[in-house]
């Protein structure tokens, strides 16, 4: 055990402790701890080491040859042993991602019922609502939370309403949180709100594990989710409330509504906003040009597509100092109804609004049999520097787009975004070869590197949330702001930026390396948390120059600890 090591006064003894994630050893408890803690008979004789530990269980997960039996081991593994979980984890980081998260976890959380073995997290149940607070309280009595992550399910991973299966998304972004940005397990909390679900195959499901009933709507949903909220704003009020799939009606309006009163954060609006407005401030870096001088085409305007353009908007607001609405009329959005102009009427979505375009402009334009304006006839008219996809249709960026855009500027920036890769709006290898090696690329799923005609690899940067999304968290939870602004969102993304190697070689990738995620997320939430406390958001009374040996202090990291028996410690 290191000097250094941790020490735990713990009350757990005998099979109470070796059942408990959070302290459980194994084999590694020392012979001391073994006496005190009533182990010796319980284990077999041997001491092991952490790492001894992770070379056995990364041996035994070889042996499972499919990702979703994958995912199963490692979900066993993390409700034995938090710190071998995430110690494995972390040595096979870019290897073992895809399996806890997307694409695997969709697999799983489609197969919920099928698979349950264990509750991992919070249930909260319409029907059951009378009881909340009292369930609420039941399962956080005694402990300190920093983070809750939840889900009503309608929206999941592209595989749409889940029902109770939400909880799996809230616990695999719950471990990305504690895997990439640092947190403690011990102080999160994943909560799915089953309010129900339209999905047949469940409501037909008779091992379904859910609440068998129509997904609740209305009136009745928003006092649900807002008594939710009031809890955790009442007995965690400098936690981060993170919202995590829910659907397209529902989740720009529920940020908007509770953003001002706590800090609250939405990954698939705000995350992937931020995410790509980092990779967008690295790419016009290099074509020595300004958020402000682009013309954006983003394809698919859904949560997705909406959120990269209000952040990418409110970008050009605050750094470039243009009015937020001459910064609107940059933006070209398509949806399933084509282009996003007035004549639509109630087809626009209310989120959408900022973002119509006047119907004079297009005039003599090309439509399709409905008088939608589609993607190439925007193309050709607008000649756009940034075309960006958030539609899961695979292939609509064709070789008659990509060329004709880049007829239009030296270094057209192309971010097919859209998860899983089969879903891409291009392969960036076509992309490449279309415009000569021109475009600036970027993806949503990895994909190998691209070839430039001089023959170099050309590294494809992937635009993953987790990139950023964990930092903004940390840096919130760090400097226990009340909100989360969009100033800090913006400071986040600029620190994303400046690791950018394409600054330092323009032929590089526009975002560092997935890899190197923990240590980029850790930049991102020092700049967060000196954000909030330059702008006076946060709830901490330190300087600036004070966060980055805080931030330090603040990560956890999975090591085991020492610990001594003492029957009023932790349990």
């Amino acid at each position: 055990m290191s000097r250094n090591s941790p020490v735990f006064h713990v009350a757990l003894r005998g099979d109470g402790i070796l059942t408990s994630p959070r302290f459980n050893k194994g084999t590694a408890f020392t012979v001391s701890e073994r006496k005190a803690f009533g182990l010796t008979g319980r284990l077999p004789s041997r001491v092991n080491t952490l790492p001894e530990q992770c070379q056995r269980a990364y041996a035994q997960l070889q042996a499972r040859e499919s990702p979703i039996r994958k995912n199963s081991f490692l979900q066993s593994l993390k409700d034995q042993n938090w710190v071998l979980y995430y110690s494995l984890i972390s040595e096979h980081l870019r290897e073992l991602v895809p399996i806890i998260y997307t694409p695997t976890e969709a697999e799983a959380i489609s197969n919920y019922s099928h698979l349950f073995r264990r509750s991992e997290g919070m249930y909260l149940t319409f029907a059951d609502q009378e009881s909340m607070e009292e369930d609420f309280l039941e399962q956080t009595k005694g402990r300190d939370i920093d983070l809750i992550v939840c889900s009503d399910a309608e929206a999941i991973l592209g595989i749409g309403d889940q029902g109770v299966g939400g909880i799996g998304i809230s616990a695999a972004k719950s471990v990305i949180y504690t895997l990439i940005g640092g947190m403690d397990p011990s102080r999160s909390l994943s909560v799915t709100l089953d309010v129900g679900t339209d999905n047949e195959g469940l409501l037909n499901d008779e091992l379904y594990v859910g609440w068998p009933h129509r997904r609740v709507r209305g009136e009745d949903y928003d006092k649900f989710v807002d008594k939710f909220v009031q809890l955790v704003r009442k007995y965690y009020p400098h936690s981060l409330l993170h919202f995590e799939d829910f659907g397209v009606t529902n989740a720009q309006r529920l940020l908007k509504r509770y953003r001002d009163t706590h800090a609250v954060f939405n990954d698939d609006i705000q995350g992937t906003g931020a995410v790509t407005l980092a990779c967008l401030m690295s790419a016009v870096k290099v074509t020595g040009s300004k958020l402000s001088d682009q013309r954006y085409i983003i394809f698919g305007a859904g949560s997705a597509g909406l959120g990269i353009a209000v952040q990418l908007r409110d970008a050009i607001v605050a750094i470039d100092s243009v009015p937020k609405e001459e910064a609107n009329k940059n933006f070209y959005l398509i949806d399933k109804y084509g282009l996003v102009k007035q004549s639509l009427g109630d087809k626009i979505r209310e989120g959408l609004k900022e973002f119509v375009r006047p119907d004079n402009e297009w005039e003599g334009v090309d439509t399709d049999e409905d008088g939608a304006i589609r993607l190439l006839a925007v193309v050709k008219k607008i000649r756009p520097t940034v075309l960006i996809g958030t539609s899961t249709r695979g292939g609509a960026f064709t070789e008659e787009v990509v060329k004709k855009m880049a007829e239009g500027c030296e270094r057209p920036i192309i971010l097919p975004l859209s998860n899983p890769s089969q879903l891409v709006e291009v392969d960036p290898k076509d992309a490449n070869e279309w415009t000569n090696g021109k475009a600036l690329l970027a993806t949503g799923s990895p994909f190998p590197p691209a070839k430039m005609p001089n023959g170099k690899d050309y590294i494809i940067a992937e635009c993953n949330n987790a990139l950023i999304y964990p930092g903004l968290g940390f840096g919130a939870v760090l400097s226990k702001s009340r909100r989360m602004s969009d100033t800090m969102i913006i400071a986040g993304a600029r620190r994303l930026a400046s690791l950018s190697p394409a600054l330092k070689d323009p032929d590089e990738a526009l975002l560092p390396d997935f890899a190197d995620s923990p240590e980029v997320n850790f930049e991102v939430g020092v700049a967060v948390a000196e954000q909030a406390i330059e702008e006076g958001s946060a709830g901490v009374d330190w300087k600036k120059g004070e966060v980055r040996e805080k931030a330090r202090n603040k990560i956890w990291k999975p090591v085991y600890g020492e610990y001594v028996y003492d029957k009023d410690g932790l349990c």
